[in-house]
This record gives structure tokens, sequence and C-alpha cells, in this order.
């Protein structure tokens, strides 16, 4: 029976590490997306003013590093939830706490400068 655990155990852990690299990889899809996205961007701009393209630019860049800061978290959820050692619970809890911050205040930003400038992004 033990040994029926240990199996089920390890085919979990397996299969988190599995999820968790999917989540990783989509992640990093999610930023060369958001890369080409604000280089296209950049060139369908380049007559108009210096300021309105870096604002554009820099908006949609930061939509699409939201969705890959989610990706990340997402990933690191997983991770912790199957191997659940303390270490990374702290890991974890740190990496979410930094990732929470940096989302809220991005999105924070990212709606005032739509609402201040009218930019449709």
């Amino acid at each position: 029976m033990t040994e029926f655990f240990e199996n089920t155990q390890n085919n979990f852990r397996q299969f988190g590490e599995g999820v968790s690299l999917i989540l990783e990889i989509v992640s990093v899809l999610c930023i060369v997306a958001g890369l080409i996205n604000s280089v296209k961007i950049f060139l369908q701009l380049k007559r108009q003013s210096g300021i309105e393209i870096y604002n554009r630019v820099r908006l949609q860049f930061g939509r699409w590093l939201l969705l890959a800061l989610e990706y990340q978290l997402a990933s690191d959820i997983v991770k912790t939830t199957t191997t659940p050692t303390y270490e990374n619970l702290i890991i974890v809890g740190v990496v979410a706490v930094i990732r929470t911050f940096l989302n809220y205040f991005l999105n924070k930003e990212i709606k005032e400068e739509i609402e201040s400038d009218k930019i449709s992004v």
C-alpha cells in the first residue's frame, strides 16, 4: 500500500512539473508576443510624436507583461502544490507578493495613462 502512495505521489509531482513547465513556456511566449506587437505598433506610428509612440508601445507591452506575470504566478503555485516544502512555500509567498505589487501598480499606471491621454490600446 505504501508503494502505491509513493508511486501516486511521484506521478502527481511529475504531472505538476509538466504543467508548471507549460505555464512558464506560455509566459515566455506572452513576452515574445508583446515584443512583436510593440515593434509592430512602433512601426505603424512612426509619423506621430515621440511621447505618443512611447506611451502606446509601453502600454501595449505592459499588458502583455501583466499576462505573463499571471502565468508565472500560476506556475509557482503549481510547483508549490506538487512539492510543498517550507522553503517552496516561503519562496512562492514572497514571489506572489512581489508580483502582486508589480501587477497592481502596472495595471494602475496603464489605466491612468489611458484615462489621461485618451489612448486607445
